[in-house]
């Protein structure tokens, strides 16, 4: 998306209007506009990212009406020769705007308002009060659906330091008796103390209870490792996989806040958030880091007309069905509820075990956003009859069987 150019317009060009305020827009939803459409090329800064910074962009474009039109389609607006949007054109590279037919007046105004809000100055603040932390949903619960791996340990470390002690204990002992024992033919008997420890230690080894406990203790372990393996199986927990082309999800979603949607269209509208096409990362990177090697990749991968063999890290099983749609665009499940903290990775990994026990342990903790929804009035009713807790999705059908393994 390019907007209007930072450089002056010539008086003979355009005779640009006086910029009438940002008012009438909605600034909060022109936010949400902002993000999903115009940040992956523009700041709401004078910094310049694909296209030009947008701050102050009223006083350079000629009219709101002017802007109206090029938001939606700058293609139509260029070709009727209008000057100051062919000199934008230019200034930019000759690199196409995207078009957004689908925003009315209303939404574009609400991004303008949103960017007349964004560089104003922030208002002093009178208290001492510490920022406020926004929980996006990626505490999550701490259960992994299996056994834990620190617990494993403990137990076996445990398990050796008793067996060391009951060992030096029973050579200690018998070493001990032999030495205050006197000999059955009357005779002083003497030996070396490394005689006294090697007799001590065998007797030891040949000692029945040391033998049935070590035997037991490695049954145990052995038992233990066989469950831990079998509750591990088919789970990726920290798999991080090295991609053919080096993507940091830390720089694109983290440090220029690029929505996960923009890149990821299926997460809102199917049941597979897709994987984007080569095409997506050219709507950047067909101006930017062009000469970087990985950027590069891309470019082979479309000259030679093939996909990029990403490799999928998060996995479920076939037997599982899980629907994105339902859970980001209906329940409103932020994508660090499962995914982790996406926008600080620098290589994505597997940050949940993603186990039947831990989505249902989701489901029983998940409260069900009722409010201006029809559609579970009589569920909530009926439930309020029950119970003083809130609608949890396990109230309403979210633990069945059929809702996962149909």
């Amino acid at each position: 998306m390019l907007l209007v150019s930072g450089g002056q317009v010539k008086a003979q060009d355009a005779a640009p209007a006086a910029a009438a305020p940002a008012g009438g827009g909605d600034a909060e939803k022109g936010k949400t506009l902002f993000t999903n459409n115009c940040a992956q090329c523009h700041a709401v800064s004078g910094e310049k990212v694909v296209g030009p910074g947008l701050k102050g962009i009223e006083s350079r474009a000629p009219s709101r009406d002017w802007l109206h039109k090029w938001i939606r389609n700058s293609s139509a607006v260029i070709a009727t020769g209008d000057a100051y949007a062919n000199q934008v054109f230019n200034a930019n590279g000759k690199v196409q705007m995207s078009s957004f037919p689908s925003l009315t007046d209303a939404d574009i105004d609400g991004i303008l308002a949103y960017i007349d809000q964004a560089n104003k100055p922030a208002a002093p603040t009178t208290g001492g009060g510490d920022d406020k932390v926004v929980d996006n949903g990626g505490g999550g619960s701490a259960s992994t659906g299996g056994p834990s791996e620190l617990f494993t340990f403990v137990l076996i470390a445990l398990l050796l330091v008793m067996l060391l002690v009951l060992g030096v204990l029973l050579v200690i002992v018998t070493i001990l008796s032999k030495a205050v024992t006197p000999a059955t033919d009357g005779t002083q008997v003497t030996s070396s103390f490394g005689q006294r420890l090697k007799t001590g230690l065998s007797d030891a080894f040949n000692n029945p209870t040391l033998r049935s406990i070590v035997i037991w203790l490695f049954l145990l372990v052995a038992v233990k490792e066989t469950i831990d393996g079998a509750y591990g199986i088919g789970i990726q927990q920290g798999y991080a996989p090295k991609q053919p082309i080096a993507y940091s999800h830390k720089l694109h979603a983290g440090q220029y806040k690029i929505d996960c949607n923009y890149c990821h269209t299926g997460a809102q509208k199917g049941k597979n958030a897709t994987i984007p096409a080569a095409n997506i990362c050219m709507n950047c990177h067909g101006v930017i880091k062009k000469e970087s090697p990985e950027i590069q990749k891309i470019y082979t991968a479309i000259e030679e007309n093939r996909p990029i063999e990403w490799i999928r890290v998060h996995n479920l099983p076939d037997l599982a069905y899980f629907n994105h749609a339902q859970h980001v665009n209906v329940g409103n499940v932020a994508c660090q509820t499962c995914h982790g903290e996406i926008e600080k990775m620098e290589v994505v990994e597997a940050r949940s075990s993603l186990t039947m026990g831990w989505c249902i342990d989701c489901h029983r903790r998940t409260e069900v956003n009722t409010k201006d929804n029809a559609y579970y009035d009589k569920l909530v009713a009926l439930h309020r009859k029950e119970s003083k807790e809130p609608l949890k999705v396990a109230n309403i059908g979210g633990l069945e069987c059929s809702k996962c393994h149909y």
